[in-house]
């Protein structure tokens, strides 16, 4: 059985998985995972070979694409 003190909500989280940052924003995981593999994104980081969005640089981006 999980203990439900461990779950932290993805609003608070600093770092997402590919797949939490599309459920996150409503975009596809293939966009997201496309612009994480472009040059000079900075939301992306990686911990060996696990891709980790940086959530507060998501979000930024987002609302840069926004503007557009």
């Amino acid at each position: 059985m999980m203990d439900n003190k461990n779950i932290i909500p993805i609003w608070e989280k600093i770092t997402l998985s590919v797949k939490e940052a599309a459920a996150y924003s409503g975009i596809g995981i293939n966009r997201v995972e496309q612009w994480t593999k472009e040059p000079g994104c900075n939301f992306v980081l990686f911990n060996g070979t696990h891709k980790l969005v940086k959530r507060r640089q998501f979000e930024e981006f987002i609302d840069k694409l926004e503007a557009i």
